[in-house]
């Protein structure tokens, strides 16, 4: 019998489509209702998810609260080579969208700007 390596994060994630930009600008492909690759060919079903370059992949599972929880194999750090520790780039980028994303809905002018640092500034105007 196999031990599942599979690991789930609670997100405060609630905008799929900020997600998918995210995903899009780390040339990350979401997939619908699909599994996700983990160790020894383990799987695990997920809303959505993010098929990864490497050998595993992220499943976003919609949580009863209405947000989305990211579950993947974190073994020998295949997952965060692509998108960072604790999926740190992947939410940095989430956030980012997501601002982006209400501010203009609001009718606010947005300009970003990348820091070497891996910083992100936005700067938002009314």
């Amino acid at each position: 019998m196999l031990m599942s390596h599979f690991t789930t994060i609670k997100t405060q994630i609630k905008d799929i489509e900020a997600l998918k930009s995210a995903c899009a600008e780390l040339n990350l492909p979401v997939l619908e209702k699909a599994q996700a690759r983990g160790y020894y060919e383990n799987k695990t079903r997920g809303d959505f998810v993010i098929k990864l370059k490497g050998p595993y992949d992220i499943a976003v599972q919609k949580q009863p609260d209405g947000t989305f929880g990211l579950t993947a194999d974190l073994w020998n750090g295949h997952v965060e080579q692509e998108v960072g520790p604790n999926y740190g780039k992947l939410l940095q980028l989430y956030a980012v969208h997501k601002a982006m994303k209400e501010a203009r809905k609001k009718g606010h002018l947005v300009s970003r700007h990348n820091k070497p640092t891996g910083e992100i500034k936005l700067v938002i105007q009314a």
